[in-house]
């Protein structure tokens, strides 16, 4: 499915099947895509302003560049994801599965990490000022949330 810079904001795309679909560009703004299978997409640069993505399967996507500020990703799964420069400001990742995620230059701040998984995830320049997370967050080995900003919350 190519919806390459497709007008979606605000779309019911609840339990939506697209596997490996390409919506590089597209605007998912507000869109309700929770249990969505986007395993492989290609969502690169894409606009998702508040966009629910919660439990949805993100395996293996490139979400590069990608405006997901105040998304809903709780209990998503972005295993081996591609999220290099993406904007996850504020973003609700309550319990996301990022198991070898790239983050490489994300911006974290403000996020809730409680309960996430990050384990072998690359932080390398992601900004977690502010970032929120727990006890049972699962961060890469070595790696000191509170030396990158990030606020421990019960």
């Amino acid at each position: 499915v190519d919806l390459n810079r497709a007008e979606l904001s605000y779309a019911n795309l609840n339990h939506a099947f697209a596997e490996g679909a390409i919506l590089t560009d597209a605007d998912l703004s507000r869109a309700d895509l929770r249990t969505a299978l986007l395993e492989g997409a290609d969502l690169s640069g894409m606009g998702g302003y508040e966009a629910n993505l919660s439990a949805a399967i993100l395996r293996n996507v490139n979400l590069y560049g990608a405006d997901l500020y105040g998304a809903k990703l709780v209990a998503a799964q972005l295993f081996d994801a591609d999220l290099r420069e993406t904007n996850l400001r504020d973003a609700d990742l309550y319990s996301a599965k990022l198991g070898r995620a790239d983050l490489l230059g994300a911006d974290l701040a403000g996020a809730d990490l409680r309960r996430a998984d990050l384990r072998d995830a690359n932080l390398k320049d992601a900004n977690l000022d502010g970032a929120w997370y727990n006890a049972f967050t699962e961060w890469p080995e070595g790696f000191d949330p509170e030396e990158a900003g990030a606020v421990f919350q019960y």
